[in-house]
């Protein structure tokens, strides 16, 4: 059974799943979307968007040949990132196994890369100390017998339609639940498991969406659970439990039920795709990439990041820099980061509050001149620093009878204001650690 403590008890985390105690300290993790459509590179939805036949998206399966793929440098990158987690695409919507399964020939195996990629990369990561996270899609426009719906590729195509007519969703399933059984037997302990994507509510007239009936969800999670007894699960199976997974959005606060917080995780990409897409140039600064991480963790929760390695198997050198110039920051301050989670105290305007314990982190989006008032904090902080440098900032109390009418400024009780350099720091995002009284 579960045991969770008391400093990160949570609403609707079933009794039965892992302890999620380690996604709460760690935080950040590496999201990595790597398949066929990655030949393609225009979006890891190319089949659907662009309604490829299967017989003709079987040239980048004959084609797929990651020459320079090199897991260990993936995992090396990510590391100096500062995340402690990854989840790679077992298998995408396009229905390529990226393992030897024996259940299909549609694998790696029988590209010409001839090997099993996803097991040099569950070694990679895990020598590099990072947790095991399998994403595996609930969709499948391949196999023969998954029923064609609203979302499928051939969707309009009324002859494939017709001919589809017969197929059984009780043989794909049966096929579904041997594949996660594959994975959650052969690749050693699994830390999380990554489900996408459920759409019971989606109607076409002609077709209705899938969800937990369509999947046996239930019996999926137990089988599963049996097999992986630690093992957490994201939300997407359709049974209302596991990680809350906002997409590509930022909530605007804390995420919640009952009025308890729940576990979730903001996946985010590095440019506007997930998979890798040559002409996609919306990449994301740095800095943007910082504060996303900054913001989710300030309401209490973690970011999923995602790279799209390309065909041959590399990094594109934008993703590397990018999660260089995070790492950088979280190298001086990611104790802002790891095991911390909101604050009650409210942030001023342009920053961010994490908390871990009697440190209560101030993330600064937008460097003010001299001042930052915090209120709330009168008579609660015993030191404050800078936590790139441990430098001192130092701080006033005031005294809501002191006469002020010489900067016109009324403050309010109990604030307390930061006195701060003109010139911001040479960081990203500067951070004031602030030393709480016990």
């Amino acid at each position: 059974m579960t045991v969770i403590n008391e400093a990160t008890k949570v609403e609707n985390w079933p009794a039965n799943y892992g302890d999620p105690s380690w996604l709460l300290q760690d935080r950040f993790g590496l999201f990595i979307h790597w398949g066929l459509y990655s030949n393609a590179a225009r979006h890891e939805w190319v089949m659907n968007r662009e309604k490829i036949h299967p017989d003709t998206y079987k040239k980048y399966f004959k084609f797929f040949n990651p020459d320079l793929y090199d897991p260990k440098k993936w995992a090396s990158v990510a590391k100096n990132a500062g995340m402690k987690y990854f989840v790679i695409t077992t298998k995408h919507h396009e229905g390529f196994a990226l393992w030897d399964s024996k259940l299909t020939n549609y694998k790696v195996t029988n590209t010409p890369a001839k090997r099993d990629l996803l097991l040099e990369m569950v070694n990679a990561f895990r020598d590099e100390g990072l947790k095991v996270g399998f994403y595996h899609s609930l969709i499948d426009w391949h196999h023969p017998e998954y029923p064609i719906d609203g979302l499928h590729p051939q969707r309009d195509d009324e002859e494939f339609k017709k001919e589809a007519s017969n197929r059984k969703m009780e043989n794909y399933v049966e096929y579904l639940h041997g594949q996660v059984r594959e994975l959650l037997t052969n690749y050693g302990k699994i830390d999380y498991l990554w489900f996408d994507f459920s759409y019971p509510n989606m109607d076409w007239d002609w077709a209705k969406g899938k969800g937990a009936a369509d999947w046996q969800s239930e019996k999926l999670e137990k089988m599963i659970l049996e097999l992986q007894p630690d093992i957490i699960l994201n939300d997407r199976l359709d049974l209302g439990r596991g990680v809350v997974t906002p997409e590509q959005y930022q909530p605007s606060e804390v995420l919640t039920e009952n009025n308890k917080p729940i576990i979730w995780e903001a996946c985010q990409t590095l440019n506007g795709s997930w998979g890798y897409d040559r002409d996609n140039l919306d990449w994301k600064s740095g800095e943007m990439l910082i504060k996303m991480l900054v913001d989710s963790v300030s309401k209490n929760g973690n970011l999923l990041l995602n790279v799209g390695p390309n065909g041959r198997g590399e990094l594109d050198q934008r993703s590397i820099n990018s999660l260089n110039e995070i790492g950088e920051w979280m190298r001086v301050n990611s104790r802002s980061i790891y095991g911390a989670k909101n604050s009650q105290y409210t942030a001023p305007i342009d920053c961010r509050f994490t908390q871990k314990g009697n440190r209560l982190y101030l993330h600064i989006f937008s460097w003010p001149f001299k001042h930052i008032h915090l209120e709330g904090l009168t008579g609660k902080i015993e030191y404050a620093q800078f936590l790139h440098d441990a430098s001192e900032v130092h701080f006033k109390e005031h005294d809501p009878n002191e006469n002020l009418t010489h900067t016109s400024t009324r403050i309010a009780p109990g604030t307390v204001t930061l006195e701060l350099p003109v010139q911001k720091p040479t960081v990203v995002v500067p951070v004031v650690e602030l030393f709480l009284k016990e």
